[in-house]
């Protein structure tokens, strides 16, 4: 059955593709008159990506890569939580921090301090290690530096030929396993279908198997 797209965007906690078969609208008439012009397929797709957020290795990146869609990654470095400045148990130096929970988020916080020493031990920093795993995965086009400051993007430009080594991905591999995510983003976008009970629940008149 060939399927039409209407929209792509946020599914689930991440951005989705969804009803795609040859992810084109139909031509359609234009208010001044005549025929618009018709739609191209999509071009791209921007998702939270990052060692700590990888759920859409589970369903995004297998749908848009056959569709020849780019994938712009942004949050590849955890919110900031991936530049080694936030610890447990440690005063949190993000200003943004005391706004969002996933700061505070023990398995976020667990996996972080799992990653400091690998860093260490494949001798880079964490911002160069983070920025690395976001581009290794052949799906992903780019991922967005986000750089507040000069000093930032210094940094993070010097890293750009940083190259992960199958043994360090094995190891974020047990931190953080494939295609899950490590807490919820505070960006993170929820659909009416989760949001709304009355989408998730038939009238109490229907529940029964009978």
């Amino acid at each position: 059955m060939q399927g039409r797209a209407h929209r792509s965007g946020p599914g689930r906690q991440d951005p989705c593709l969804r009803n795609i078969d040859d992810a084109r609208l139909e031509p359609r008439r234009s208010p001044l008159g005549g025929r618009a012009p018709r739609a191209g397929a999509f071009r791209t797709e921007q998702p939270p990506y990052s060692i700590l957020n990888r759920g859409i290795e589970r369903e995004v990146l297998p749908v848009a890569q056959p569709y020849g869609m780019g994938v712009l990654a942004w949050g590849p470095l955890g919110q900031g939580m991936l530049t080694g400045r936030v610890r447990r148990g440690q005063e949190n130096p993000l200003a943004r921090a005391k706004f969002f929970s996933a700061y505070s988020n023990e398995a976020r916080l667990s996996a972080v301090e799992q990653l400091i020493p690998l860093a260490e031990e494949a001798g880079l920093s964490m911002p160069h290690l983070a920025m690395a795993f976001a581009i290794t995965h052949p799906d992903i086009t780019s991922a967005l530096l986000g750089a507040r400051t000069m000093e930032h993007l210094d940094d993070l430009l010097a890293g750009v030929d940083t190259t992960l080594s199958d043994d360090i991905l094995d190891r974020i591999d047990e931190i953080v396993p494939p295609g899950t995510d490590t807490g919820t983003l505070d960006q993170a976008y929820t659909p009416p279908a989760i949001r709304n009970t009355g989408l998730r629940r038939r009238p109490v008149t229907q529940r029964s198997a009978a």
